[in-house]
């Protein structure tokens, strides 16, 4: 079986939030891969929990909360839209990063990426080596849930590495535009990695898609 990845779910996500009127419930994007197919780096069981138990309940989560969002912006309360900002930021991030996630994985993943996005990396970090080293330490230094990052920093034209906490959609919270991202919650590999996060870190380059990881970086340089 193969699941398909709707290309609008991360990018309809921003403008969704800004105009809650006239939005589009959310829905959850296919893969697309079966669920084993990034075996033995990723195993089945993890991907069909991570995909259609974690992610979807972040969409669920982020349509109810858009409802009630909605119903304090029709009243005009303040107090409550205020309320309603974490649970938006907590599962619109889960949203707009598991989006990315998914696509920046593939079963013909791993090697290095080619082209200009190879260049670039070795122009900002010094080497492919030491990029994949960087980033591996920043997600390993994550203190409990969250996420690492590879952005472009638009306004000065180079690749930077991040991590974010819980949720934090990179590019609502630091600017940088999201290529490539690891998620480093217990969920999205403790059933085959236990508490050892570095083991699973290692594996995960196997996977990672750097044709969509270019296509992205190429993307936001236009």
């Amino acid at each position: 079986m193969w699941y398909r990845v709707a290309s609008s779910a991360g990018r309809s996500l921003g403008p969704a939030l800004g105009a809650l009127g006239s939005r589009q419930k959310h829905s959850l994007p296919d893969l697309p891969y079966d669920y084993g197919a990034l075996e033995p780096h990723i195993n089945a069981q993890i991907m069909q929990l991570h995909h259609s138990k974690h992610h979807l309940a972040y969409v669920n989560n982020l349509n109810a909360t858009e409802e009630k969002y909605q119903e304090a912006l029709a009243k005009g309360d303040v107090t409550a839209q205020v309320a309603l900002q974490p649970a938006l930021k907590f599962n619109g991030g889960g949203h707009i990063n598991h989006s990315i996630f998914w696509t920046n994985l593939s079963p013909n993943g791993g090697g290095e990426p080619k082209g200009e996005l190879l260049e670039a990396i070795k122009r900002d970090f010094g080497s492919f080596e030491k990029f994949k080293e960087k980033l591996t330490a920043v997600s390993v230094g994550v203190q409990g849930s969250g996420w690492g990052w590879l952005g472009f920093n638009k306004e000065r034209g180079q690749l930077q590495i991040a991590a974010c906490s819980n949720q934090d959609p990179l590019q609502g919270t630091t600017g940088l535009i999201p290529l490539l991202g690891i998620d480093v919650w217990e969920h999205a590999y403790y059933l085959q990695y236990k508490n050892v996060r570095p083991d699973y870190l290692k594996a995960i380059w196997n996977v990672i898609n750097w044709e969509n990881v270019a296509q992205r970086y190429m993307a936001c340089k236009k």
